[in-house]
């Protein structure tokens, strides 16, 4: 089975990793997690003004590894086989389409569990992924 794991170094997605290496010791066949972290992109005309796009480039990829790498290693050491993915735009979307790029059979996440008043207020990115991801989602609180 292939999962996305969508990652953001919050206590929600530790969450979701714990989850899913319990998930894990459940089943038969061996897991993929392809462990993802999206970058808000930074006003590129803006920050190309100051410093050379691979500098830029370079900040997304250090940045997304200090996310990704630690929940890797910790999937490893369950016995879990896993690619680690960093990507930039707007986060709903971008895990929506990884999932159907790295044709993911369901993406897993941690979420904040607000309310339906907050997140019709704020928006979510667990929502937006329910709504675009054409995959089942798990959400974690």
């Amino acid at each position: 089975m292939n999962i996305l794991l969508a990652v953001d170094g919050s206590e929600y997605s530790t969450r979701a990793v714990d989850a899913l290496i319990k998930f894990n010791g459940r089943l038969r066949d061996k897991l993929l997690i392809q462990v993802l972290y999206v970058h808000l992109p930074i006003p590129i005309g803006f920050a190309t003004k100051h410093v050379a796009r691979e500098v830029v480039d370079n900040y997304y990829h250090e940045e997304g590894q200090a996310v990704v790498h630690p929940v890797a290693e910790r999937l490893r050491q369950a016995g879990i086989e896993v690619i680690e993915h960093v990507r930039v735009g707007s986060p709903g979307e971008t895990i929506a389409h990884a999932a159907h790029e790295l044709e993911c059979d369901a993406v897993w996440m941690g979420t904040h569990g607000r309310g339906s008043v907050t997140q019709a207020l704020l928006g979510s990115v667990a929502a937006r992924v329910v709504a675009l991801a054409h995959k089942p989602v798990t959400l974690v609180k």
